[in-house]
């Protein structure tokens, strides 16, 4: 990991100059340190976007077609809320949010399973929606809503682009909450918009991404 560092010394004593001139490799080993924890290098591609290998858990926007092959009466075909809870005919109020389709299923012929002349339920994805946030230097900062997988860059141009006198695409940040932890990524978004070669970076339902200001002494 490789850091362009650059000292700024306006004023000041000649002692304290020399003084600061004896300091300063030890203080770019302690940022170099620093910066190693503190912005983890961008992750494979694998780690980026939704992998193909993992399991579906339904989310927010999310279209269920839920199909009873022997009471076709109870089909029904809805989102699922903000709240995380579907409507279903009989039973009322269920809760979609986090599972898996198959423990959907479940839940339905556990819910139906007086009424049910067979114990089958499906439940099909019809179409998939998610929310990402963006935040700082953009002409429009919110939720913006996605039906397909979306980077970084992408995120960014939904919320209005970014503030071309303001915006600092070097250390784009994305925050991600994985478990009960969260892990940040710093991103180089100029490098694409530049039309240099760059791995781009697909957002995972809840990525936060903030978009810095560049630093400036004045």
């Amino acid at each position: 990991m490789t850091k362009n560092f650059i000292i700024k010394i306006v004023g000041g004593s000649g002692r304290f100059v020399r003084w600061l001139k004896l300091l300063a490799p030890g203080l770019v080993v302690l940022a170099l340190a620093a910066g190693c924890q503190t912005q983890p290098s961008l992750p494979p591609a694998a780690l980026q976007g939704t992998n193909a290998t993992e399991i579906i858990t339904l989310r927010e926007g999310d279209v269920l077609k839920i199909s009873f092959p022997a009471n076709a009466n109870l089909n029904t075909t809805q989102p699922i809320r903000r709240d995380g809870m579907i409507s279903m005919p009989l039973v009322g109020e269920l809760k979609a949010l986090g599972k898996t389709p198959k423990e959907l299923e479940k839940d339905l012929v556990d819910l139906y399973s007086t009424q049910l002349l067979s114990k089958e339920v499906t439940v099909e994805v019809q179409s998939s929606s998610f929310p990402v946030y963006v935040s700082g230097s953009v002409l429009r900062p919110g939720k913006v809503m996605s039906d397909h997988p979306i980077t970084a860059l992408e995120a960014v141009m939904e919320a209005g682009g970014y503030d071309n006198t303001k915006a600092n695409l070097k250390e784009v940040t994305i925050i991600r909450h994985e478990g009960n932890s969260t892990r940040n990524y710093i991103v180089n978004l100029k490098r694409i918009v530049d039309g240099k070669p760059s791995e781009s970076f697909y957002l995972k339902p809840g990525d936060i991404v903030i978009v810095p200001e560049r630093f400036s002494w004045f």
